[in-house]
Parts: structure tokens; C-alpha cells; sequence
């Protein structure tokens, strides 16, 4: 019985220069229909928490997404998942610095370049703003990184640098940090003041 991190392995390997595998077959028997393609794994753990939260199984609805490991990997990708390859609707979600790498990804593999929402520094920087500095150092000090946060702040690099840019750039601190605070910040947001460019991808799937 295929399931879909099955289908989303084969894929990884097919865009890492692997062998070619039954993709299509896969994704036609999963019933996938739109494939979303994201830079990387904490903008994966956002999309799955903000989906949950409004009780969607996305995988049901025969939506497929996937962390490309950089935006730089979305013509590979874009080739194998849309009208070149399998045919899937694409629709993304990325940087505004790194929107030129999908624009020209998607133009190649000949699929719509409306489907994709644009944050203006990183769906971090998003989330940070949505929530508040205030709220989010709230949530630092739930998680037990107040001690972290406390040691970052005392770095000379950081003085004198905005809240927001601080706690950003706290995030990408230590490995897998930004991942597991993608999906806390989006379980903590307020209905109501979810980022524009994670509304809108869900919304339009």
C-alpha cells in the first residue's frame, strides 16, 4: 500500500539525480492532485500546524508538501511534480529574495506563476510580526529556551538590533529550532491574524 511519505521519498530521490521510480503511479493511486513546494522544513512544519489547526488533512485531499531543501531545487522539482512530469497543479510558498529561483523554476516547467505566496523576509519574520515580539519571547520561555534566549541577547553582534530581527535570527540559532517554532508560533496564532501568504496558500488548496 503506498502512503504519501513513500510517494514524497521517491520524489527527493528522483530530484537528488536518483533513478526514476513510479512517481506517476504513485500519485495516481493516492489520488494526489497539487503538489506544494516549499524551501524548507519549518515553512513544511507551519503549513501541516496551520492545517491541522483548521482541521484539514491535506493529504486526503490529494495535496502533497514538500520541503525542497532550498528554493534553488524548485526547477528539479517543478519539473518532476508539474506539466513536464506527473501534471499536478503546483502552488508554493517562499521568500520575497528567493521569488526569482521559482518564478524561473516555474516558468520552465509551464505552470502558473499566480499559485505562488510570497513573504517579505522568511515566514518567520512573518509569524514573528503576526504574533508580536512580546508574545513570541513568551513562547521562548514556555519551551525552556529562556536561558538560550537570555545568552543570545548578551552577544555584541546582537545589541542595538530591532526585537523582531533579534528573535528571527534566534530561531536559526541552533538546528532544528526553527522547525519545531514553526509550528509553535502557528498554533499560537489568533484566527484572525494568520500571515497573508500562509492564508492564502492554504486557502487556495
Amino acid at each position: 500500500m503506498v502512503d504519501m511519505q513513500a510517494f514524497k521519498d521517491e520524489i527527493g530521490r528522483q530530484a537528488a539525480g536518483g533513478p526514476g521510480g513510479p512517481a506517476g503511479d504513485m500519485a495516481e493511486e493516492l489520488g494526489v492532485r497539487t503538489a506544494v513546494l516549499l524551501e524548507g522544513a519549518s515553512d513544511l512544519a507551519a503549513v501541516e500546524a496551520l492545517a491541522a489547526r483548521r482541521g484539514r488533512d491535506l493529504a486526503a485531499e490529494g495535496v502533497c508538501v514538500v520541503s525542497m531543501g532550498g528554493a534553488m531545487n524548485i526547477g528539479r522539482y517543478a519539473g518532476l511534480l508539474g506539466p513536464p512530469g506527473i501534471g499536478l497543479r503546483l502552488v508554493g510558498l517562499c521568500d520575497e529574495r528567493e521569488q526569482r529561483y521559482f518564478d524561473s523554476g516555474l516558468k520552465r516547467a509551464r505552470a502558473p506563476h499566480q499559485d505562488v505566496f510570497v513573504c517579505v523576509a522568511d515566514l518567520e519574520e512573518e509569524l514573528i510580526r503576526a504574533l508580536g515580539t512580546e508574545r513570541v519571547e513568551e513562547i521562548i520561555g514556555t519551551e525552556g529556551d529562556l536561558r538560550a534566549w537570555q545568552t543570545f541577547l548578551r552577544q555584541p553582534a546582537h545589541h542595538g538590533r530591532p526585537r523582531q530581527q533579534q528573535l528571527r535570527r534566534f530561531l536559526g540559532t541552533k538546528k532544528g529550532r526553527k522547525i519545531r517554532y514553526g509550528h509553535l508560533l502557528v498554533e499560537a496564532l489568533d484566527h484572525a491574524r494568520v500571515p497573508a501568504p500562509l492564508d492564502g496558500l492554504l486557502t487556495s488548496l
